[in-house]
């Protein structure tokens, strides 16, 4: 799958308002904000009635939109892929963690027996 985040160049900013992220993205307010009914990560930042957007989660909404609009998912769809790679990464997150504690064991079990 392409990185969509080499889709867009963002400005230097750490926050960014919905019209922004709307014309960065090329998707509709009114989409976004349904978007966040649907997709429990889109989570923006709320002052003075304002969004707020981080980088991470205009990146997750372009990766959203390459789902819907590319590959032709169903919203549905799209939940339970997201969920899909976020489980995996937990699990490759955990088997790395469990390869370093096995490797710093191993080590020092070297150590020992020099």
């Amino acid at each position: 799958m392409q990185d969509d985040r080499a889709e867009i160049s963002l400005p230097d900013k750490i926050y960014f308002r919905i019209g922004e992220v709307s014309e960065f993205t090329v998707i509709k307010p009114y989409v976004l904000r349904y978007w966040e009914s649907e997709f429990p990560d889109i989570k923006p930042i709320r002052r003075k009635s304002q969004r707020l957007y981080d980088r991470e989660t205009i990146h997750l909404i372009l990766k959203i939109k390459n789902m819907l609009y590319e590959q032709n998912f169903t919203i549905t769809g799209a939940k339970k892929k997201l969920k899909e790679q976020d489980n995996q990464k937990r699990v490759s997150t955990k088997v790395n963690v469990l390869l370093h504690e096995v490797l710093s064991e191993l080590k020092s079990i070297k150590k020992l027996t020099e």
